[in-house]
């Protein structure tokens, strides 16, 4: 379902799979961020790494009543402190999308699938 803006000239219609690939996007920039991780199960107690194509496959963006809700399942590097990659993941998240969709994002939701060692 697609999200629809009102502008003084018309409507802009913007698919969730394009807020999906901007928010990850933009979560990608964040300092202590190995990736995105797929949101299915996890196989063998390992989550399965995404690539760069495959962004939305670690973004669910879900509309609940007028509010938008993004959650973003992701993995970590050991030695960082994930409260705090959470936290600035939430918040780049949230003014990406604002600044350049002009989406008023509700939550940012974070689900720590993983913490690897960088080599």
């Amino acid at each position: 379902m697609a999200i629809e803006l009102g502008m003084e000239l018309g409507k802009v219609s913007i698919s969730e799979e394009v807020v999906a690939v901007i928010a990850g996007s933009a979560a990608m920039e964040c300092y202590g961020l190995v990736g995105m991780a797929s949101r299915k199960q996890l196989k063998d107690g390992i989550a399965e790494l995404l690539g760069r194509e495959n962004l939305t496959r670690g973004v669910e963006v879900r509309r609940v009543q007028d509010a938008l809700h993004i959650d973003l399942y992701i993995v970590v590097s050991y030695g960082t402190k994930i409260s705090e990659v959470a936290h600035n993941i939430q918040v780049k998240v949230k003014y990406v999308l604002n600044e350049v969709i002009g989406l008023t994002v509700d939550q940012v939701n974070i689900f720590v699938q993983d913490v690897r060692v960088l080599s």
